[in-house]
C-alpha cells in the first residue's frame, strides 16, 4: 500500500496535485523547496516598501561578500542572468547604447561558444541583439578556433558548465580565460545548475571567469524565479543598467522586494550547511531505493557520484541487453501519469549503450523514496 502525500489546501482549491520531484530541480515541476527560515524572510519583507535600487544594491553586495566576488546582482532567475551577461558586455553603462538595445549596429555584439556548449538557453544571448559564432565539433575544440573567432566585434566568449557537456576534447575553462583575456575579451560562464557543490559558487570566479550566473531556485533553495550574476564590478554596474526597475531590456525580467531578501537568506543558509553531512543523506536515500531494486535481472542498480555528471548522488537503473521488461521511457511515462505524478530522469548516459533511470534525491521528502521505489518496482515488472 503505497500512501499518498497530502495535499496543501492552496493546490486543492485550485484543483492542482503536488509531485514526488526526482528528476532534479527541473523548473517544469517546481525547482526545489524552500526552506522555513526562507519563506519567513520572504513573509517578512513583504510587509514594507523599499527602495528596489538601494535593495539590489544592499543585497549584490551582501552576496558578494559571501562569493569573493567584487560584485553581484539578484536576477529574475538564471536565464534572465544570461540576457543581463550579453547586454552588459554589448552595453557597458552607456545609457545611450541601453537605449537602444536590441539595435547593435556598430556595437560589439558576437558571443562566441563551443559548439559542445550549445544549449537550450543560449537563445538569451540573442535577446539583446547577441549573434552566436560558433567554434569548434561536437566533442572537440581546439585552442587556435577560439583565437581565430575572436575579433573586433566579439563581446564576450561564452563557457558552459553543465553535466555532459565536458567530453574530453573541448577546451578547457582555463584555457578559455588565458585566451579571451589575453584579447581584452570576457569570459560569461553559465553555472546554473551546478550547485551543489557549494566549491562552484567559488571555483569560476577564482579561475578568471568575468560573469558567473548561478540560479537561486535550484540547490541554493531559494525562491524559484531568482538567480545570482556575479563578477567584474563593472560588468556588474552594466548589467544593472540593463535590468529591472530601470526601463531597459531586462525589465520583463522583474525581481520583487520578497524574492530579493529571500535568496540572500537561502544563500546564506546554503553556506553554513553542512555539506558532507547532507550528501551522505543523499547517499542513503538512493541507497535504499537502489535496494528495492537490485534483484531483478537484467537491470543494475547503483548509486553514483562524481564531480561532473552527477554532482550529487543519483539512483541509477541501468537496462541490460538482457532485460525483458518495459523500456525506461515506457517506466518513466508511467510513473509520471501515476497518482502520485513522480518524475525521474530517464535516457541513455553520456549517450551511452544503455538505457537507464535515475533519481535525483534533492526534492525527495522523507518517505518519498519509498513511494519512488515501490512504484519504480511495480512497473518495472508489470507484465
Amino acid at each position: 500500500m503505497i500512501n499518498i502525500p497530502s495535499v496543501p489546501a492552496v493546490y486543492v482549491k485550485l484543483g492542482v496535485r503536488p509531485v514526488i520531484h526526482g528528476a532534479g530541480t527541473t523548473t517544469r515541476y517546481g525547482g526545489s523547496l524552500m526552506r522555513p527560515e526562507t519563506i519567513e524572510a520572504m513573509r517578512e519583507a513583504a510587509q514594507a516598501l523599499v527602495n528596489i535600487d538601494e535593495l539590489n544594491e544592499a543585497a549584490g553586495a551582501a552576496i558578494a561578500r559571501m562569493l569573493g566576488a567584487e560584485a553581484a546582482l539578484v536576477t529574475a532567475g538564471s536565464a534572465a542572468g544570461l540576457v543581463l551577461q550579453a547586454a552588459a558586455c554589448i552595453t557597458g553603462d552607456d545609457p545611450a547604447l541601453i537605449a537602444r538595445l536590441p539595435d547593435v549596429s556598430g556595437l560589439r555584439h558576437e558571443f562566441v561558444i563551443q559548439r559542445a556548449h550549445r544549449f537550450s538557453y543560449d537563445q538569451c544571448f540573442r535577446v539583446p541583439g547577441g549573434v552566436l559564432v560558433e567554434i569548434g565539433l561536437a566533442r572537440r575544440t581546439l585552442p587556435h578556433e577560439l583565437e581565430r573567432a575572436i575579433g573586433p566585434r566579439t563581446a564576450g566568449v561564452v563557457h558552459l558548465v553543465s553535466p555532459f557537456t565536458s567530453p574530453p576534447g573541448i577546451l578547457p575553462f582555463d584555457d578559455v580565460c588565458r585566451i579571451a583575456h589575453a584579447r581584452g575579451v570576457p569570459v560569461l560562464v553559465d553555472a546554473a545548475s551546478m550547485i551543489p557543490p557549494r566549491d562552484n559558487l567559488f571555483r569560476y570566479l577564482r579561475g578568471g571567469a568575468d560573469l558567473v550566473i548561478y540560479s537561486g531556485g535550484k540547490g541554493i533553495r531559494g525562491p524559484q524565479s531568482t538567480g545570482i550574476l556575479a563578477g567584474r564590478r563593472g560588468l556588474i554596474r552594466a548589467a544593472t543598467l540593463n535590468a529591472s526597475p530601470n526601463q531597459a531590456i531586462g525589465r520583463a525580467a522583474k525581481t520583487s522586494k520578497e524574492e530579493i531578501v529571500g535568496l540572500v537568506t537561502a544563500l546564506e543558509l546554503f553556506l553554513a550547511e553542512d555539506e558532507e553531512a547532507r550528501m551522505d543523506g543523499y547517499r542513503k536515500v538512493c541507497a535504499r531505493i537502489v535496494d528495492v531494486l537490485g534483484d531483478l535481472p537484467g537491470l543494475r542498480a547503483v548509486v553514483e557520484h562524481d564531480a561532473v555528471n552527477r554532482v550529487l548522488p543519483h539512483a541509477v537503473i541501468y537496462f541490460e541487453p538482457s532485460w525483458p521488461g518495459p523500456s525506461g521511457r515506457a517506466v518513466q511515462l508511467a510513473l509520471a501519469a501515476g497518482d502520485p505524478h513522480i518524475y525521474v530522469q530517464q535516457g541513455p548516459h553520456q549517450g551511452g549503450y544503455f538505457d537507464e533511470i535515475a533519481i535525483d534525491p534533492i526534492n525527495l521528502q522523507p518517505g518519498d523514496e519509498e513511494i519512488v521505489a515501490l512504484r519504480l518496482r511495480e512497473e518495472l515488472t508489470r507484465r
